[in-house]
């Protein structure tokens, strides 16, 4: 008999619909995704992919309100969402919004496992205030076991007092093959695509919001740090938008030479054109759970450099095999980093393969696998 799983998150995510299409097909489960909203227009101008969507889903109606530095979400028919799935089990994407709580209580009421998806580190620097903190230590109390997408996420947990045999992994992951194939036909157009994007022949790769907890200042002054030969021969590219754009082209325009472009937000389908034509991914955070461009970045063969504090750079990451960890805002440092990389396109094509070879262990199969057996476990 199959067993039916509930699984709570908040957006319709273009990055998760294939996780959860491959959990979808595992014959063990009957699954039913609950999404708290379609989107997040504020902080994400992601396309909703529909028509990609192959497992039973329902997106519950929904109020957001930005109060201080909070999300605040609201749902209504949490339980009648619940009762119509008739769940075995739940998974629950998070504990901060309303819908999490009732989910739990909802399940504890009914003696239904209840998993927590988790995906904090203890490198985090967004810390809540002392009574969120006591609302997420009970949140953690009352939950039947726990499933991180990786080994920083798993020792926040330890760090928390959850036992071993309560913490699962599941590798978090993104649609490998749609960004190596994506990759591999923009390399065969190349000179094309670098016309029409007008990117620079050279150049490093920075995907993701616009904001300084993602280290693009400290980015844009490691570039301009490089000797005037590197930045002639290699470019700058930030792919995304947010609210700190127009500082950053402000402060572009005082550096010479060198390129910086500033591409803008992208839709997903052109993502693999900047990934294959770049020299390498940079992603020097200051704090972020896990970090899924590096991901989309080792599936199109980019060597990588990462700060220490990124959720996946325990997993992802080999020091000097397919890419090089950097202390977060040391920009002396990443300014070393990115010449070391730059002036060896022997280095850079090894680490490039590298990351090519170590990704096919984070696929959307291997995640939805490890998926099954943290819910077979707690249910059985």
């Amino acid at each position: 008999m199959k067993c039916r799983l509930a699984m709570l998150t908040e957006i319709i995510s273009p990055y998760r619909i294939p996780l959860f299409n491959a959990l979808a097909q595992q014959e063990e489960l009957d699954l039913q995704v609950i999404f708290l909203a379609e989107t997040d227009p504020e902080l994400r101008q992601w396309q909703v992919y529909r028509e990609e969507i192959k497992f039973p889903y329902v997106v519950l109606p929904s109020w957001r309100k930005r109060v201080g530095g909070f999300n605040l979400l609201l749902n209504r028919g949490v339980g009648s969402a619940l009762r119509n799935a008739a769940p075995n089990a739940i998974l629950c994407g998070g504990y901060n919004y309303f819908a999490s709580w009732q989910a739990l209580f909802w399940a504890r009421s009914r003696r239904i496992p209840f998993l927590l998806w988790s995906e904090s580190n203890l490198q985090d620097q967004r810390h809540g205030h002392a009574a969120v903190e006591m609302l997420k230590e009970e949140f953690f109390r009352l939950c039947g076991g726990f499933v991180v997408p990786g080994k920083s996420a798993a020792d926040y947990l330890r760090a928390h007092k959850i036992k071993d045999e309560l913490i699962f992994t599941a590798p978090n992951a993104v649609d490998n093959n749609f960004f190596a194939a994506g990759a591999a036909a923009a390399r065969q157009q190349a000179d094309v695509h670098r016309r029409e994007l007008n990117l620079p022949d050279r150049y490093f790769l920075f995907v993701g919001r616009l904001v300084a907890a993602k280290g693009v200042f400290d980015l844009q002054a490691a570039y301009a740090k490089l000797d005037e030969r590197t930045r002639q021969r290699v470019g700058l590219v930030f792919v995304g938008d947010g609210a700190v754009r127009g500082q950053l082209e402000r402060e572009a325009a005082t550096i010479s030479p060198g390129v910086i472009k500033f591409a803008g937000f992208v839709l997903r389908e052109q993502l693999p054109t900047y990934y294959a034509l770049a020299e390498m991914l940079i992603l020097p955070t200051h704090s972020d759970t896990w970090g899924l461009v590096v991901n989309e970045a080792m599936g199109c063969g980019l060597p990588v450099i990462l700060s220490s504090v990124a959720g996946c750079a325990a997993d992802l990451v080999r020091e000097n095999w397919n890419g090089l960890l950097i202390p977060p805002k040391d920009v002396t440092f990443l300014a070393s980093a990115m010449q070391s990389v730059a002036s060896s396109q022997k280095l850079s094509a090894s680490m490039g393969a590298n990351s090519t070879t170590h990704i096919t262990r984070y696929s959307p199969q291997e995640w939805s696998q490890a998926i099954v057996r943290a819910i077979m476990s707690e249910a059985a």
